[in-house]
């Protein structure tokens, strides 16, 4: 079976597996592909304390403005109990109409699509009235700190200027052309822990249990509504994702008890703000149980990129080649356009995420190709349109 181009180097780079932070190849199927059209291609390794030195990939035709930046992450999750898959995660097998592999729509699919389209456009016209590029990371899946950020940083040092940014995150729901994000919300992880004083459970005077204030902090916490969402998000939301007392004895009180939670929130709030919120809370309702919050460093705050000119250009491409407007949304979890908002705006568009992360994650064939058809309308309209 001939492959389009788009589908055949989702396989190619499908067969690389490229556990985060583990490259394994597939920055350097995107770098000859990309050089033999004319790209100019930079590869760049950052490191950090405590961290693994991610490798990433900025390519680039085309010079002045407008400026336009393709955004995508070549790393992928681990597959899992790969007894479980149909077939070899790193195969790139096509059945029934599908690619199977990880990363298949999260997001290497994306990825080749827009690469086949950049391609195609470059063939056909030549270097753009301005520039396209690529920022690659492989450092999406992972902690996300010598990736895109800094890659973005690197960019800027080199005098690069961005005006907009698509991001080929997997976006769809149920077809092709459903939903694209113009915004995400942040994200914030914190523990609360309550100090108690251990004792014997038949002499309670001569103790302090620390249980039952946990328990009142993890209800204030989830049961308080932060706000009533805005235009473009839905309302903050807190869950409380573990309460820990570590204490195997029934016949002692415990000495400590914890609690973590995870706030998906909008973009009414900061991580300070929001931080603060919370502080009040649990201290209302930790009553005269002593406690202690802490917070995870944050570097997913809400964003949102207004709908205007640019969403509505690839709006329009989106309808009319998947034959449906896509609704504009900013539900999911977080993404490196968190990063991209900071140079210019940003939205995401990709393939279905049915299967992201799971086992026997697939991407259509006819959804890559037709991924392809829209990134390569967008690329039109932006250069070479009135």
């Amino acid at each position: 079976m001939a492959l389009s181009p788009a589908v055949a180097l989702t396989r190619e780079l499908l067969r690389c597996p490229s556990v985060t932070p583990a490259d394994a190849g597939a920055l350097g199927v995107l770098e000859r592909t990309l050089a033999a059209a004319g790209f100019v291609c930079r590869r760049k390794t950052f490191s950090a304390p405590g961290t693994p030195d991610i490798d990433n990939l900025f390519a680039k035709i085309g010079t002045g403005k407008p400026h336009l930046v393709f955004a995508g992450h070549t790393d992928v999750v681990p597959p899992g109990d790969i007894a479980r898959w149909r077939f070899d995660p790193f195969s790139g097998e096509i059945a029934d109409g599908k690619i199977y592999g990880r990363g298949a729509s999260d997001m290497k699919g994306g990825i080749a699509a827009f690469v086949a389209a950049a391609l195609d456009y470059v063939a056909r016209h030549g270097a753009p009235k301005g520039a396209i590029s690529l920022l690659i990371t492989g450092d999406e899946e992972g902690p996300s700190i010598n990736g895109t950020a800094k890659l973005l940083d690197w960019a800027k040092g080199q005098g690069e200027i961005f005006d907009h940014c698509i991001v080929g995150e997997p976006t769809n729901v149920n077809a092709l052309g459903d939903m694209m994000k113009i915004g995400r919300r942040g994200s914030l992880n914190g523990v609360v822990v309550a100090q108690g004083r251990q004792g014997h459970v038949a002499y309670p005077e001569r103790a302090h249990n620390p249980v039952p204030a946990i328990a009142r902090i993890a209800a204030a916490l989830a049961s308080c509504r932060l706000d009533d969402g805005t235009a473009h998000f839905s309302p903050s939301n807190l869950e409380v994702t573990s309460i820990d007392v570590g204490n195997p004895a029934v016949n002692v009180i415990p000495a400590r008890a914890r609690a973590s939670f995870n706030i998906r929130f909008n973009d009414l709030w900061t991580p300070e703000t929001l931080q603060a919120r919370i502080r009040e809370l649990a201290l209302a309702a930790a009553g005269a149980t002593a406690i202690e919050l802490e917070f995870a460093p944050c570097n997913a705050r809400a964003f949102l990129t207004e709908p205007g000119a640019f969403t509505e250009l690839v709006a329009k491409a989106v309808e009319k080649i998947a034959g449906r407007r896509p609704e504009l949304s900013t539900s999911g979890g977080t993404s490196d356009a968190r990063f991209i908002v900071r140079d210019c705006e940003v939205l995401e568009f990709g393939l279905l995420n049915e299967t992201i992360h799971a086992v026997d994650e697939n991407a259509s064939l006819a959804d890559i190709d037709a991924l392809t058809a829209i990134y390569g309308l967008v690329l039109q309209n932006y250069f070479e349109a009135p």
